[in-house]
């Protein structure tokens, strides 16, 4: 069992019934994002979306497909601040007016190809992304606060805080929902997130920190993220190297604790588990000794603790497959398999347990 024990009160008292779930949730959220990610940015006093255009865009050929470029406009900070947004959406029904969707905070680096466009929107589903970098810069090296290169771009000088780089991520994931909130077309109750590598990490504590979500796709995050840092396999990123190498991305508190993860009070299934009951599903590929296999194992063991508690097991989902990190087409489809079943009411993907021969 991965320590600590997500069905414990930090008093000693049991977690007996799903109602016990919401004060423990906000423990659990009390003790993951302040010392993880330096908490989160303040919300806005208003976001507002802008379509400035909706002419054709390559990564889209087929007929009917409706394309939308904007902003999100941010108020409440000491100026205004704005960010863009591409929207894809499917080809209207009479009989379906709203659609899923699933937001990326990728397009820093564009991973998804106009075919994996073309099937989301196949199968039904609108497609969102914007670029994060926008929100804060990607700067590799410990965290400086003095820095202007780290904390003079992006949100940072409009809502000053101890946040790190992958909280402003995620708050920019927040501030893409309240706009596709404003769009007609997209259904408010079917929202999904995803990401890769650290765009994982970004959907992982958008999802936990914001109930909208209805589901999250979380393709190899590894460390910091979907995977444990008590429990490291060969190869595996480390606590200590990462809160050291990509400091910024974290709150200004977690690197004194990497040599010694052991006694973090808690781990990567307390972060995990902030999603419960809505759904989650993690993809490993066995050949990332990196992003940790062993890890994010053992936190989805943990994590089902807190689905089965709120009789939401089935939201919960890892699949492991051969190869290295990446976010490939064959991960795209599983992905929307997984969404399709959870937001359209499709069939029940093949591959929801899908677990490597020493996962037992």
């Amino acid at each position: 069992m991965l320590a600590p024990d997500l069905l414990t009160f930090a008093d000693g008292a049991p977690v007996a019934a799903p109602a016990d779930w919401t004060r423990r949730r906000r423990e659990i959220a009390d003790a993951v994002v302040a010392l993880e990610f330096g908490g989160m940015p303040p919300a806005p006093s208003a976001t507002r979306w802008e379509c400035i255009s909706t002419s054709w865009d390559p990564r889209v050929a087929k007929p009917g497909v409706r394309y939308v470029s904007g902003k999100v406009h941010v108020e409440g900070g000491s100026v205004p601040f704005s960010f863009g947004m591409k929207v894809f959406l499917p080809p209207a029904e009479k009989n379906k007016p709203r659609v899923p969707v699933v937001l990326c905070g990728d397009d820093c680096w564009w991973w998804m190809t106009t075919d994996m466009v073309n099937e989301a929107l196949d199968r039904g589903l609108a497609v969102a992304a914007f670029n994060r970098c926008e929100l804060a810069p990607d700067i590799f090296g410990p965290r400086d606060d003095s820095d202007p290169s780290q904390r003079a771009r992006g949100i940072y000088p409009l809502f000053p805080g101890r946040y790190g780089a992958i909280a402003a991520w995620a708050w920019g994931c927040h501030r893409a929902v309240d706009a596709l909130l404003q769009i007609p077309e997209i259904d408010p109750a079917r929202i999904a997130v995803t990401g890769h590598s650290r765009g994982g990490k970004t959907a992982l504590l958008a999802a936990a920190t914001d109930e909208r979500i209805a589901l999250c796709g979380d393709n190899q995050s590894g460390c910091g993220g979907c995977s444990a840092s008590r429990v490291v396999g060969d190869g595996g990123e480390k606590l200590e190297s990462i809160s050291r190498d990509w400091g910024q991305w974290f709150g200004p508190d977690l690197a004194s604790w990497g040599p010694r993860p052991d006694d973090l009070p808690f781990d990567q299934h307390f972060l995990c588990s902030l999603i419960a009951p809505r759904a989650l599903r993690v993809n490993i590929g066995l050949g990332d000794l990196w992003s940790n296999p062993l890890g994010a194992w053992e936190v989805h063991k943990a994590c089902r603790a807190a689905w089965r508690l709120l009789g939401a097991e089935d939201s919960l989902a890892i699949a492991f497959r051969e190869g290295p990190h990446r976010y490939g087409a064959d991960d795209w489809s599983r992905f929307l398999d997984f969404c399709v079943w959870k937001l359209a009411g499709g069939l029940r993907p093949l591959d929801i347990d899908r677990r490597p021969d020493w996962a037992v």
